[in-house]
């Protein structure tokens, strides 16, 4: 009886499989995962962040897999990634050497290097563009060729190809105005390899921050602004660029000159400025500033800055508030973890709820006993 009971359900799968592939294709259209990787940048860049793993075109093809939901596609991408073995450690990456594509900081209107806004949707009117509808291959080489040339009349053709910029809060520190940032040679915790022990490290927690869900992120830093906290942070510099990646020499370590390098990663990194009130001798009252730090995969500005608000947040524990528990926030804001246990709550509960039933059944027969009675 159980055998058939079990073959009957293997073939409602297969067929549901059948049907979901189906409902993929069914107008007889598809994207290929090189239109996606083109065209869905935003969603590339989350979804890489949130599985931690840095690559486009993979991103591309679980984005297609799963129809272009994100917490599917990352979960797609994870159980790839737990596949993959660990051949090497990147050398540690100094975030002044980004090659920066924008910058900006709403702290300072005048800074060294001057703002970069760069590719964003800050300044547009955020109003459909129907023109988009009727936009083919051609039209995009006849725009890119139009804007080729305009660039060859513009002193932006002859910038350098590579641009670094000191940072913003290193101008702060030097007046003494934030204290000085100083180095942490110790090793970091992987929590891809073990699981988060509370109280957790810093770096346990911008790991859990960075491969959180994006809107998990944002809803609790707003929190923080709203109510728990009530903390208005300022974005002391948010820029956004590439990261060189390079690795030791396998058998010759420790020599500068004999890493390899092996490309580059497009990140977002937020320094936020947050403002305290500190009380000195004499019950003196004097505002001082500390910061909090995010850094994600792609351009993702707002998960960066959400990031570096928790950051923060979670630096001073207090389980009063929501926001400033670590295994409140921390737990709730993967979107493996979350979806997934939302999504089990769809698979068969039959015994458990059974039982519910009966107790519930038991009490009523009681209480019309008691009634006749």
């Amino acid at each position: 009886m159980g055998y058939v009971a079990v073959k009957g359900g293997t073939l409602a799968i297969e067929e549901s499989i059948k049907r979901l592939k189906y409902e993929r294709i069914q107008t007889g259209n598809t994207m290929n995962v090189e239109s996606i990787a083109a065209g869905m940048r935003g969603l590339i860049d989350q979804v890489m962040s949130e599985s931690s793993l840095y690559n486009e075109t993979l991103a591309a093809l679980a984005i297609k897999q799963a129809e272009g939901n994100p917490e599917e596609a990352v979960f797609l991408l994870r159980a790839y990634r737990s596949t993959v073995p660990r051949k090497h450690y990147s050398r540690v990456i100094e975030s002044e050497e980004m090659n920066i594509e924008r910058r900006i900081s709403a702290s300072f209107k005048d800074i060294p290097g001057g703002q970069i806004l760069g590719a964003t949707t800050d300044y547009t009117h955020r109003l459909l563009d129907f023109n988009l509808i009727e936009e083919t291959e051609q039209t995009i080489k006849e725009w890119l060729q139009n804007f080729e040339e305009e660039l060859e009349h513009t002193q932006q053709s002859e910038a350098p190809t590579k641009l670094t910029l000191p940072k913003v809060l290193d101008y702060l520190r030097k007046e003494g105005l934030i204290p000085p940032c100083e180095n942490n040679d110790t090793m970091p915790d992987d929590i891809t390899r073990e699981s988060l022990s509370f109280p957790t490290s810093r770096s346990q927690r911008l790991q859990s921050l960075t491969r959180g869900q994006t809107g998990a992120v944002t809803s609790l830093a707003y929190s923080v602004i709203r109510g728990y906290g009530a903390l208005h942070p300022t974005v002391g510099e948010i820029r956004v660029g590439t990261l060189p990646v390079t690795i030791d020499h396998p058998i010759h370590t420790g020599d500068a000159l004999d890493g390899y390098y092996l490309g580059e990663v497009k990140v977002t990194e937020a320094e936020m400025l947050m403002p305290v009130t500190v009380e000195k001798e004499y019950g003196k009252k004097e505002i001082e500033f500390e910061i909090g730090y995010g850094l994600c995969f792609g351009q993702n500005e707002t998960k960066a800055i959400a990031m570096g608000i928790l950051d923060n947040s979670l630096e001073h524990p207090n389980n009063e508030y929501p926001s400033q528990n670590e295994e409140f926030v921390l737990f709730h804001i993967d979107s493996v973890e979350s979806t997934g246990f939302i999504s089990h709550l769809k698979m068969p509960h039959y015994v458990t709820f059974q039982s519910k039933l009966d107790s519930v059944r038991k009490t009523k027969h009681e209480e019309k006993q008691e009634v006749k009675n």
